[in-house]
């Protein structure tokens, strides 16, 4: 008997981690550099489903195995949901400060702080996709707070918490996070009797 193998549509070593601690001993995780996959998949699509399908279609056509992909971003209210799918090149640059800054910039005046994070994960489980939709609210603050987290961490203060995302331990911010809701739904859904887990 083998545990299930599931593809994770990344190459980021501390994504991966992060994401096999969550799914536990149910499953082992491979990352694309795992199964020979060093492509640069282009994301074109204009939100964070297509996006996420993307990746996982491309995996699962090349090596037809198992496997998820997710995208995310930061989304707020009063810049009708900007940075959204651009999160991570906001400002034309792959800079998080310069994108952070940005969206700080872009909010001064503004009474409206809201915003989300979103993740959206697709599954592609013997060739039938599934999607898993996870967000955490909160606001934006006027300025960066904490050296912990990456990307918009520092500015994005959860809703029931009085410290920023960057300010949060790593544990917390893992707990309460987008990332983690929806995988929560992922290992759910992979673990509720309907799916072979092994093989």
């Amino acid at each position: 008997m083998m545990k299930k193998i599931l593809v994770f549509a990344t190459n980021n070593a501390h994504k991966l981690e992060e994401v096999q601690a969550m799914v536990g001993d149910k499953f082992i995780l491979k990352s694309m550099a795992d199964v020979g996959c060093n492509d640069d998949i282009p994301e074109t699509g204009t939100t964070f489903e297509e996006n996420a399908s993307i990746k996982s279609q491309y995996i699962y056509r090349a090596f037809k195995i198992d496997c998820f992909a997710d995208d995310s971003g930061l989304e707020v209210e009063a810049l009708n949901g900007e940075p959204g799918v651009y999160s991570a090149r906001y400002s034309g640059t792959r800079d998080s400060a310069t994108n952070l800054q940005l969206v700080l910039q872009k909010l001064e005046g503004k009474p409206n702080r809201k915003a989300n994070f979103r993740t959206v994960i697709s599954l592609i489980l013997d060739g039938e996709e599934h999607l898993f939709e996870g967000a955490v609210y909160g606001t934006i603050r006027t300025e960066p707070s904490g050296a912990a987290g990456f990307g918009y961490d520092p500015i994005f203060q959860p809703d029931g918490h009085s410290q920023t995302f960057a300010e949060l331990s790593a544990e917390e911010k893992n707990r309460i996070s987008h990332r983690a809701i929806a995988m929560e739904k992922m290992v759910n859904f992979l673990g509720n009797g309907s799916i072979e887990l092994l093989e």
